[in-house]
């Protein structure tokens, strides 16, 4: 078995354990895929691609990109991917990138403002095509990053929730490649020869806090693998009774609070690492989900300055 053979095995073992420990997909479920043109996105597509083919139930899915109007976009490389590939899906026009950089200070963190506008963009495009669910990409060193900022700058212990039901009551977002590793992605990314698109808001901060988590975890992987394998497996195994968090715990009877309502969200850097947006367009393929030549392409295009009003311009880290 060849180096790609063998990573997209171990992915498409550990995307379907994912699916099967959270739930995170069931009998005609409409999935709205947030493709942002990076490696885990396209990865993410692949995967539950491949669950559609093998998984003994039936259900959708439409892939979303958002195009946040960045200098030098290439506007075509996601519809003529996805055509090619013969999937569903949407591109929807919002110009965040405006506003992100009209109301944060030059040197100041984007990722707050523009995680709030794609989020709710998101939801309302879920909303508008019908999805039952919203899949993002982030991986299992997404959520070890995220455990370690809120832990050392939100006081808390939480990371992105694998299942999330949203405050809205109406949308959930789920994340298949919990269990996948960044470097497996990275590798089998680029043997896939997915045509990556950089973006250009996140990718120039240096001055990010996820990027010193991201380095040290890089560096105790380096020293002691098996530590990363362990915060891993700490996830899952959660004791509240040897904690100090009294709303989970009765210390006096000595048993767990029944029905303790976690927030669940994560809140550092930007939460959802997904694209998407709709007002009401798509290309869509009916059917088989081959693609045929009354296919029609149909730009969103979304207020956003609906989204964000009310909202404090204060970057987070």
């Amino acid at each position: 078995m060849d180096n790609l053979a063998k990573l997209e095995k171990r992915l498409k073992r550990d995307t379907a354990r994912a699916v099967i420990d959270f739930n995170l997909i069931e009998p005609d479920d409409h999935i709205m895929v947030c493709l942002s043109g990076g490696k885990d996105s396209y990865t993410l597509l692949d995967m539950l691609l491949h669950l559609q083919r093998v998984a003994p139930i039936d259900f959708s899915l439409t892939a979303i990109n958002l195009d946040q109007k960045q200098p030098d976009f290439p506007e075509q490389v996601l519809p003529d991917y996805l055509q090619n590939l013969g999937v569903d899906y949407q591109i929807v026009e919002a110009d965040t990138f405006s506003i992100v950089k009209e109301r944060i200070p030059e040197g100041q963190t984007t990722c707050g403002l523009c995680s709030r506008l794609r989020r709710g963009i998101l939801y309302r495009t879920a909303t508008t095509i019908g999805a039952t669910k919203i899949a993002l990409g982030h991986h299992a060193d997404d959520l070890l990053e995220t455990l370690l900022l809120n832990l050392f700058h939100g006081g808390s212990l939480k990371t992105m929730p694998v299942k999330l039901h949203a405050d809205n009551g109406t949308n959930v977002v789920i994340r298949p490649l919990a269990y996948c590793r960044e470097a497996m992605i990275e590798r089998y990314a680029a043997a896939k020869q997915y045509p990556i698109i950089p973006c250009n808001l996140c990718g120039s901060q240096p001055n990010l806090q996820r990027q010193a988590m991201k380095a040290m975890l890089q560096s105790w992987e380096a020293t002691d693998p098996m530590r990363i394998a362990s915060m891993l497996t700490a996830l899952g195994n959660v004791k509240p009774s040897h904690l100090l968090d009294d709303s989970l715990f009765d210390f006096d009877k000595n048993e767990r609070i029944a029905g303790h309502d976690s927030d669940g969200a994560a809140k550092p850097d930007s939460e959802p690492g997904a694209d998407a947006d709709s007002k009401h367009g798509n290309r869509t393929r009916k059917g088989s989900g081959q693609a045929t030549n009354t296919d029609v392409v149909q730009v969103h295009r979304i207020d956003v300055e609906s989204i964000t009003r009310g909202w404090s311009s204060r970057p987070t880290q």
